[in-house]
């Protein structure tokens, strides 16, 4: 699928890896949607394009919100063709911490947002996908999800991440075998350790340290490798229902 002629919405696409992906897209010439909570960090991004971008004040868990963010989308560029789908969260708490149990409400709270906010997300982006006219290819959407290292090597304190990056990788293929017949590719990509706002506030020593566990390159992730991947993604059409670790052959350890 040409990029270039397309309609790109990036959930998350306020910052971090759904920044780097909503810039790079945007720099490629498509047109662009940013659907996050972050109302001014979302329309200053989009001022940036004025003439190719839309900002959505979207909530993933949301039914009603998700609609709405398609619905402008598709009034303001006439369809979606791209979904890339970075919204997410994550907790650090062990199942039997200092103060007992993992509380179920912060467990369901990720899973909401990581794992059902991307399926929400993926059913309401295909139902409009289906109504574009195919390419040469027979092409009508692709989505690229996001999940983790941590859905295969999950460390001690990350069981609500990890479960809830795990369903993503789990429901990529199924999704894929079935949106096959519409001509919609579904893909999921697992990052490693990223250079993204959850690592900004540490010192450098630290972030230095979290990087050089990468076997090679040994660093920190750029958020524009990540939005390259999802490019490639976009224009290949063989790459379809699985999940690509990009992660420089990292293998996370249990702490």
């Amino acid at each position: 699928m040409d990029v270039r002629k397309g309609v790109v919405a990036v959930t998350g696409g306020a910052s971090g890896l759904g920044e780097a992906t909503v810039r790079h897209f945007a720099r490629l010439g498509a047109k662009v949607a940013i659907w996050d909570t972050n109302e001014e960090k979302g329309a200053a991004l989009a001022e940036e394009w004025v003439e190719q971008a839309i900002f959505v004040k979207t909530d993933v868990t949301d039914e009603t919100s998700v609609q709405h963010a398609v619905n402008a989308v598709a009034d303001r560029f006439g369809t979606v063709h791209v979904v890339v789908n970075c919204a997410g969260i994550g907790i650090a708490k062990k199942v039997l911490g200092k103060d007992g149990p993992h509380d179920l409400g912060s467990f369901a709270r990720v899973i909401q947002v990581n794992l059902i906010g991307t399926f929400n997300v993926i059913r309401l982006a295909a139902e409009q996908m289906i109504q574009n006219e195919p390419n040469a290819e027979g092409e009508r959407g692709v989505i690229i999800n996001t999940a983790s290292v941590a859905a295969f090597e999950g460390q001690i304190g990350q069981a609500a991440y990890s479960a809830s990056k795990g369903g993503i990788v789990g429901m990529t293929l199924p999704i894929a075998r079935e949106l096959a017949a519409h001509g919609i590719r579904v893909m999921t990509i697992a990052p490693g350790l990223f250079d993204t706002p959850l690592f900004a506030s540490l010192p450098e020593k630290a972030r230095e340290a979290l990087g050089a566990m990468t076997p090679f390159p040994s660093r920190l992730g750029r958020p524009e490798e990540f939005a390259l991947l999802a490019q490639s993604i976009v224009e290949n059409p063989m790459l379809n229902g699985s999940t690509i670790r990009l992660d420089g052959a990292l293998r996370m350890q249990p702490r």
